[in-house]
């Protein structure tokens, strides 16, 4: 027996029934041989790993643009949070961590350059419109690889595309089809970003602790805290429910949707954040015309068959870049050149 095998077998002995097996995936876009170390699922959070997209998420603004500090989130930093975070959670539920990780890791790929002000920023240029979940399942399905993208299982895919909820609602009102180990990803990534922006924020002298309303703080006075107590409420609540669904008690989830909600108006959309959002909009808006008239510039980016849709082309690859990587191309059309005297 191939130790892939034994692993999967670990896994029908062991998992919860409502767990997302290895051996019973629904498959991949392309057909492929299995392998014989490793399951479908732990390729996929490799395949991820490996990926050049994954690597640019060190220097993609996760909420301060081109943080300069050591100890600021960047959009890595913050997928690695969540997967911690999901794991925790997936191993206590006895559901599937190879899925879960493989989600956590690849449900930012399809992040732009400046954090959400960038995804704003093509939503209204782009005429296709934009969000970087659906972005995301474009990258692992579409961009990389040049063009072949990453072969994905269907579950790990649809983890991706369905992680998002922005103001909505952290619980979708309808799971049919998502699998727990994606339900727990989408819940995963707002108890890592609510803390640990709020966190950054208070580094970064944008908030003094001070104005943090109290009942904010009742579970924890500190990220590690509040986390401890987000992911534990999340544990037993699900118990509870003999895992027919992921789920957190009315007080916590409270907690969470008004931390949100007070990042939202003293964060991302305080005064500070929206001067910072005019300097990345004129940024890409130019980058974004600029490449419109130079698209020879970029067709070594892509293969021939997507050369051929210029706005899709010069979308992906502004979306694609990373805050570093746009303000030096910004700064080498726009920007006068120290001429060379020999």
């Amino acid at each position: 027996m191939k130790i892939r095998e034994q692993t999967e077998k670990i896994e029908e002995a062991t998992l919860h029934p409502r767990a997302c097996l290895s051996s019973q995936s629904r498959g991949r876009q392309r057909k492929e041989r299995e392998e014989q170390i490793r399951t479908c699922f732990q390729r996929d959070r490799d395949r991820i790993i490996h990926s050049k997209s994954f690597r640019r998420l060190k220097h993609k603004t996760q909420v301060f643009l081109a943080p300069r500090g050591d100890h600021y989130r960047t959009r890595l930093t913050h997928t690695l949070e969540v997967s911690q975070i999901a794991r925790t959670i997936a191993r206590a539920l006895r559901l599937n961590e190879d899925l879960t990780e493989a989600i956590a890791l690849g449900h930012d790929l399809g992040h732009t350059p400046f954090g959400h002000a960038g995804e704003d920023i093509l939503r209204e240029i782009y005429p296709g419109g934009f969000n970087h979940f659906n972005q995301s399942l474009r990258v692992v399905e579409t961009l990389e690889r040049n063009g072949r993208g990453l072969n994905l299982t269907v579950e790990v895919r649809d983890g991706i595309v369905k992680h998002s909820k922005g103001k909505g609602r952290i619980f979708s009102q309808n799971r049919k089809g998502e699998t727990l180990e994606g339900q727990i990803v989408r819940v995963s990534d707002i108890i890592a970003y609510v803390n640990h922006d709020l966190d950054d924020a208070i580094r970064a002298g944008v908030l003094k602790r001070s104005i943090i309303p109290r009942e904010l703080l009742v579970i924890g006075d500190t990220p590690s805290r509040r986390i401890d107590a987000m992911v534990k409420d999340l544990i037993y609540r699900t118990l509870d429910s003999e895992l027919e669904e992921i789920r957190m008690s009315e007080e916590i989830t409270n907690i969470t949707y008004a931390l949100r909600d007070f990042l939202y108006e003293n964060v991302y959309e305080s005064d500070r954040s929206k001067k910072e959002f005019k300097k990345a909009r004129k940024i890409l808006f130019d980058l974004y015309n600029y490449y419109m008239e130079h698209t020879e510039e970029i067709f070594k980016e892509f293969p021939k068959e997507m050369v051929k849709d210029k706005e899709r082309m010069v979308c992906d690859f502004i979306a694609g870049m990373t805050d570093r990587f746009a303000i030096m191309l910004y700064e080498q059309n726009f920007m006068p050149q120290p001429w060379v005297v020999f």
